[in-house]
């Protein structure tokens, strides 16, 4: 399952003016819709943005023998990045045109591990969208059956563009 819109170069990527032109929440429907390059890392780790909403965005992913650590698990850093990546988008979908976000700080708690080739469901949603802060949850859960593999916690810090 791999992303079928990734940014391949810097070259794909949008201008930063195009970026701050938009809300959050119009720029993450376009990556969800494809209109525009979705993140490099996505390819990377096999996952891509499936649901976008105020508040909340859902991720999809499948873990792979590349994302293993020495004892053919998924490493830890794949449930870091698919969590880091739908909470802070989740912020995302809140901040208004002309601002952007970046990560402060994640935590991440992996309850159990996921086979490999099994889809999961990330979800990210807001708790928090102020002004220069925004708090989400995150939970990591089996696409057929519902199961938890993981939760997470986040704060972005949000900028102006301007």
């Amino acid at each position: 399952m791999s992303s079928p819109y990734p940014a391949k170069s810097p070259a794909d990527l949008l201008p930063r003016a195009a970026v701050l032109s938009m809300s959050g929440l119009d720029f993450m429907r376009a990556v969800r819709d494809g209109r525009i390059a979705g993140p490099a890392i996505g390819a990377t780790m096999n996952f891509r943005v499936t649901g976008v909403e105020p508040g909340r965005v859902v991720f999809e992913g499948t873990p792979e023998f590349a994302h293993t650590n020495p004892m053919g698990a998924p490493h830890g850093g794949w449930y870091g990045t698919l969590l880091d990546s739908c909470m802070a988008c989740a912020v995302m979908t809140t901040v208004p045109k002309g601002s952007f976000y970046t990560t402060l700080e994640y935590r991440v708690n992996i309850t159990r591990a996921v086979p490999l080739g099994l889809t999961v469901v990330a979800e990210g949603i807001v708790q928090h969208a102020g002004r220069s802060t925004g708090i989400a949850r995150g939970e990591l859960r089996g696409a057929e059956d519902g199961i938890l593999y993981a939760t997470g916690s986040t704060t972005c810090l949000i900028m102006s563009g301007g």
